[in-house]
């Protein structure tokens, strides 16, 4: 009875949880974040498309650069860039079976997470005080629109971090291998992310 209940359980696990698939050589989860990262792709392709439509249509363009804090969006740029370092180095100590160091550099990584949306809160609140708002033009509208989307999906890696330095830490005695993945699919969101600011910083505040 124990062994048919065993093979029953053993049954109802879902494959290609560590191992990749012999059709796609990615693991479940893997195959999930990238299959979601090209949506997002789709999603930010439109709103850059609509950005380019309406610089090249519109007689003048406000440049971002003469009234926006290219300062700040430049230590946020480099903010970012050290905690895409930083989620790495959580990834290759977990892989070496490091637990400790692998939560330090989680912590790294939303230490900076934090660092940017602090900084940006920061942004919008001079924005507003100089009474620029989404309404103000469509430049501001596409501003807005885009930082404020970036910024949601920074504070959406927040939360997933948060969980995975704390309660999703338990799955490191039960499954190893599974707790390292899901940092490095995270990992892979949180690059995304970092390059989308990438050609927002530029696109928005230098041309």
């Amino acid at each position: 009875m124990e062994a048919h209940a065993h093979g029953a359980a053993h049954e109802l696990q879902i494959p290609y949880n560590v191992h990749p698939r012999p059709d796609t050589g990615l693991y479940n989860a893997k195959l999930g974040i990238w299959l979601f990262l090209a949506s997002e792709v789709m999603l930010f392709g439109a709103l850059f498309s609509s950005l380019i439509l309406l610089r090249t249509g519109a007689p003048t363009w406000p440049r971002g650069w003469t009234f926006l804090n290219v300062p700040l969006a430049t230590v946020n740029t480099f903010v970012l860039i050290a905690s895409s370092v930083t989620v790495v180095l959580a990834w290759a100590n977990l892989r070496l079976g490091n637990l400790k160091w692998g939560r330090l550099f989680i912590a790294g990584t939303l230490l900076c997470a934090v660092i940017f949306l602090v900084n940006k809160g920061f942004e919008y609140h001079h924005e507003f005080e100089m009474h620029r708002y989404p309404r103000t033009s469509n430049f501001m509208a596409v501003y807005f629109t885009m930082t404020g989307l970036h910024g949601l999906h920074v504070l959406g890696g927040v939360v997933v971090f948060l969980y995975f330095l704390f309660p999703g830490a338990k799955m490191w005695k039960t499954d190893r291998a599974r707790y390292t993945n899901r940092i490095e699919v995270a990992g892979l969101y949180w690059h995304f992310v970092d390059l989308v600011w990438i050609f927002l910083f530029p696109t928005l505040y230098l041309l």
